[in-house]
Formats: C-alpha cells, structure tokens, sequence
C-alpha cells in the first residue's frame, strides 16, 4: 500500500463528496454536544484556580479578578468563537476536519513536490504529534480535576484522590474495545445536564456580586495588562486553558458537520461557559479564601456531591473524545503512510468511524497512568498542559492563512488580518506555555518531538524502501513477453500479487517463478493507493487495464484517508469493469514481505535505518490492513539494505 497526492485539478474527479452529516437537527447537535465539547465544557474545573497559584504573582483583588476575567471570555471569543467556529471550520476536506485533512487543502495550493509543500508537511505532522502530546494529558487532568472535588467536600479523603483517578483510567481504557456506540447514547444528555449545571452555577453567583459583568468589556483586559506590566503575558499559560478542546470542534466535523457544532456553541455552550467563568470570579470577589479551587468552592454545599460525580463523568466523556480523536488520527496517519501499520477493530456495523486501535489504546493508557502518579494534582498537570495545544493551534492558523490566501477569493480581504490577530495570540499563548518547560511543559514537547521524529523516520524509511525496491525492479513491458515465449507450468486460478509501484513487476511473482516455477492461469498486479482526501467516489475506486491479454491485469485501488481498505471487495467490483472474472475461492494472494537492514549509505542517519528497521519488523502485515483473508495469502520474504 502507498499513498498518493493527487493534482488538483483532478480531486473533484475522484472525491465522493462531503460524508458528513447535513443539516443541523437538534439529534445532530445533543449528539455535538456530547463528543465534541468535552475538552472545552471540563476546563472550567481549573482554570481558574491555575491562574491564582504563586508562580503568577497575581494578587486577588477586584481588578485583577475582573481583568482576568475578561482575558479569558476574550480568549474564548477570539481563539475558538471567531478562529474555530466561524473561519477555520470553512476548510473542510470534502466534509473531514482535523490537522492533517487542513495540511491536504493547504499542500493542494502548492505545487507537487516543492519546497512549500514539503514544509507544509512538516508543519501538519509536527501538529499531529503535539496533538499526541495533548491527548495522554487532558484524561489525566479532566479526571484529576473533577476528583480533586473531593479536597472541599470531604478533606480527609484527599489521599484518595490519586488511587480513584487510576482506577477510573483504566475502566475507561478498558472499556474502548467494546466500542462508543452504545456508550455514546449517554454523552449527550449528560454533557446538556453538565452544561445546564455549569450555567446555574454561574447565575447563582453572578447575583451575589453583579459587577463581574463588566469582564465582558476589553477595556479590561488591557487594563489588566497596564497594572502587570510586560510580564503579565505569561498569564496566558493558565488563560489557554479555557481554549483547550477547541481545537476538537474542527476535528469533530465529519462526525456531525459544521452547522450543528456552531449552532450548539454559539447559543448553548459558549453562554454555560461564559456564567460560569462569571459565577466563578464573582464568588471570588465576594469570598476570596475561596480561590483555592474556585469551581467547586462555587456549588452550594447541598449539591456538592453530586456535582462531583457529574464533574467526574465529564471529565471521562471529555477523555472519551480525546481517546476516539486519536484512534481516528492514528488510522488517517496510517492511510497517509506516516506510522507503520497497526490492528484496527471495528466496533460498530454502521458507523465507519468507530474504530478501535488496541497499540494505540494501551500506549496512552500507560502514558494517562504515569502522568497521574508522576504529577498527582491536576495543579501540577497544568504546567504541562497547553503548550501543545498552543503550538497545534499555532500551526493550524499558519495553514489556514495558507489556505485563505491562495483559495478564498471573496473571503481573504478579512480572514487574512484575522489570522495575522490569531497569530500574534498564538504566539502569546506559546511564549507563556513555553516558560514552563521545567516545570512540566517539557513532557508534551519530548512526547511530540518523539512521535514526530517516528513519523518522519516511518514516512523517509518508506521512501527509501521502495526506491530499493524500484532499482532491482524489471518494467511488465519488457519481462512480460520474453516470459510467455517460454511459460513455466501453468496452474488454474487467480493470482494476486501486491506490489506498491505499479510500473514494476512485483518481487511476490519473481519469487514464486523461482522457487514454485509455476504461473497461474490469471495474474493481477495490484496497487492500492491512499489519496489526501477523505473518500473517493465509488466509480473511481478502481483503475483496470490488460497488460498481456487476459493473462495479466494491472488494478490500482483507491481509497481516501478515511476510508478502511477491502481488497476483496474491490476486487469483486471489478467484474463490472472489464473481463476480469474474480472467485474469492480460486484466488490466492502473493505478497513480499521484506526484511529491512540498516546500511552505512545515504539516505538516513544510521539511527534512524535502525529505527526503522525495529517499526517495519514490528508493523502489523499489510494484508490484515487490507482485509486479505489470511487462508488465501501466501508471502514471500527478501532482504533489502536502505
């Protein structure tokens, strides 16, 4: 299997259109509202509360709390209101949203094979390995913060706060193999409960102390930065909080479409986020002891209880759409040949997105685990937490000024100044995320510059792998003949050898002439290509042509990078393309599974041949990722030197 970027000009040729849902019903939204907000809905749990701690240097009176205030209802406004929901949601590929469905658009206005394409590559890969980063850390402190509720409702239960927050990680991530679909039917009215609550909250106590409501003007937030000086920049490092998840309303966007992500932010979640942030500085002014978890301080004594529990499974909805999103990136990275190829489980027979990948889901469950033993309070997590976000959000406004730029005619007269705004905020964000580094924000960076450099590492080892296996290549055109003058042993049925260029004769066959000296009565070279959208229409999945009469065929199957890979399948599709007559019971599958020796060449760092030696001989085999059964499957092996 290979990937493939297809010219411009011929993606509205092959593509199937938007796959997301249209129209925006009130299902579609009570369902937005359930995936696609966890992130965001939970971080009203300690955001506050970060901003506080001593190393900000923030002194609790009635300035401070309203500027600060009215940083992060202007942060929500800018960041995830107008950069999200109103201007980036607009890239959509074919209906898919997400870093990487962005880099496709953006690689699509430069020219194949470029510099700038290149770069832009990079830029989206090192945005989806932060996104990595980003995804062990949220669990962790979603569930450490609805927990940590615990300290006001029973103080001497504080010691088991770690020990429940383990527990419920593993359930959680014990729970995936069994799939999100029926699961998935409480999200909604849970996160609607959760976020009537959160507003309820905020009116509760917006009436002791009104004057909170002049957060709302920005006047204040200048002001805020007038009374701190230069330095109160680094504010923003608990600020970002408040924005993290937003980033999950563009990745989200296949699954429910734009217009009921917007309309479920614009007049129900944004308002219950905004009261609460609101409710929560106006019980500050009135109580400022209250500042040591401002969140829970705000419930009223009666409820506190079962705010906790509703806090807590939030948070675990919250995970949930942080665990599902990286499954999802994982296979497009797959697809797009970036990661070697792993076990994907199905978990539901109508909804193609619900996947589950058990590599990835143990890893992270791992990670979430020594996270939480390692830093023990979502107060230290938050050190770590947001310069991920702040360098996925940053690359995201990058590609979208890209994209602005070179396609949006009628719209880049004002998406461009906004973007230049976005970006300086970005900046912003990442300067004050970045002066954490040793007190944890080291951890999501080395986290992502490993998932990077095994990406770039898996991406350039296949490059190489195949230009190896192109230099002892023989072209059809020339082998084919000379072998049909002379034919070896004919044998009944049909012969499927997999091969990732299509202009060579496949190894699987060289080797079965050697050694079995035997050709069957039909021979398909097949090549199976992931092209950079995200599904491919049904009459273009399929290329088919006669290489020697109807002894051999070249067939290439396409398939967008959201779509699982059938081989069977197409290739029963294809008897109504031409003469090729496939039974599933008289066809064997031939393979070359090649054994990777790191050598002293150019090419890669010699590190990084052996990096990529240990990932190829570890990759699950291509044939499970294409759904080749394995009773008709035959492999063949060879070494190759990169």
């Amino acid at each position: 299997m290979n990937t493939d970027n297809i010219p411009p000009n011929l993606s509205r040729e092959i593509t199937a259109g938007s796959h997301a849902p249209q129209g925006a019903g009130l299902a579609l939204i009570v369902g937005a509202i359930g995936v696609v907000f966890g992130d965001i809905g939970t971080s009203p749990l300690y955001t506050l509360k970060e901003a506080f701690l001593p190393h900000y240097g923030l002194v609790n009176n009635h300035d401070t709390v309203i500027g600060l205030l009215s940083l992060i209802f202007w942060a929500i406004m800018l960041m995830v209101t107008v950069k999200y929901v109103t201007i980036i949601m607009r890239a959509d590929n074919e209906g898919e949203g997400g870093i990487m469905a962005l880099m496709a658009l953006a690689q699509r206005t430069l020219r194949n094979g470029s510099r700038s394409a290149y770069f832009v590559g990079i830029l989206g890969i090192f945005g989806a390995s932060l996104f990595f980063g980003d995804g062990v850390i949220t669990p962790a402190i979603t569930v450490l913060g609805a927990v940590e509720g615990l300290e006001v409702a029973a103080p001497g239960l504080e010691h088991f706060i770690v020990p429940i927050t383990v527990i419920v990680m593993v359930v959680l991530f014990a729970a995936q193999r069994f799939g999100t679909e029926r699961v998935g039917k409480v999200f909604g009215p849970v996160m609607l409960l959760w976020f009537v609550s959160l507003a309820a909250i905020g009116i509760w106590n917006l009436l002791a102390a009104p004057e909170v409501l002049k957060a709302l003007n920005p006047w204040w937030s200048v002001h805020f930065f007038m009374e701190h000086g230069w330095h109160g920049i680094f504010i923003f490092g608990a600020v970002v909080l408040a924005v993290t998840g937003g980033e999950a309303l563009y990745a989200d966007m296949g699954h429910f479409g734009a217009p009921p992500i917007r309309n479920a932010w614009y007049f129900f979640v944004l308002p219950c986020l905004v009261l609460n942030y609101l409710g929560q500085g106006a019980n500050v002014l009135k109580h400022p002891e209250t500042v040591a978890n401002p969140f829970f301080e705000a419930v009223p004594e009666w409820a506190l209880y079962p705010m906790i529990v509703l806090a807590t499974m939030a948070a675990i909805i919250a995970s949930q759409s942080v665990i599902t999103g990286a499954f999802s990136m994982s296979r497009q990275a797959m697809q797009l040949g970036y990661i070697p190829r792993m076990r994907i489980k199905h978990t539901s027979s109508d909804t193609i997105g619900q996947i589950y990948v058990p590599g990835i889901n143990w890893l992270m469950m791992l990670t979430v685990i020594a996270l939480v033993l390692a830093f023990q309070s979502s107060t230290n997590l938050a050190s770590a937490y947001g310069v991920s976000v702040s360098g996925t959000m940053l690359i995201d406004t990058l590609l979208l000024a890209l994209l602005a730029g070179a396609k949006w005619t009628r719209a880049r007269w004002w998406v461009l100044p906004a973007c230049f705004v976005i970006i300086l905020l970005d900046i912003g964000f990442l300067i004050a995320n970045g002066a954490k580094f040793f007190h944890g924000a080291w951890f999501p960076i080395a986290l992502g510059l490993l998932v990077f450099t095994m990406m770039r590492t898996w991406r350039r080892g296949r490059e190489l792998l195949s230009e190896e296996i192109r230099k002892e290549g023989i072209k059809p055109d020339t082998f084919l003949p000379g072998l049909m003058l002379a034919p070896p042993v004919r044998v009944p049925g049909t012969a499927v050898f997999l091969t990732s260029d299509p202009g060579v004769v496949p190894h699987a066959l060289l080797h079965n002439l050697k050694h079995n000296k035997v050709l069957h009565e039909c021979n398909v070279f097949l090549t199976v290509k992931t092209l950079d959208v995200p599904y491919v229409r049904r009459d273009a999945r399929l290329k088919v042509e006669s290489i020697a009469g109807k002894d051999f065929y070249r067939v290439i199957v396409r398939y967008g990078f959201m779509e699982p890979p059938d081989v069977p399948v197409a290739l029963m599709s294809s008897c109504d393309q031409c003469d090729l007559i496939f039974n599933p019971m008289d066809t064997t599958y031939f393979t070359s599974r090649e054994l990777v020796v790191a050598g002293r060449r150019k090419g890669m760092a010699v590190w990084r041949d052996k990096l990529f030696a240990f990932m190829h001989r570890n990759a699950a085999p291509a044939t499970n990722f294409l759904r080749i059964p394995g009773n008709r499957l035959v492999e063949l092996g060879a070494q190759v030197e990169i």
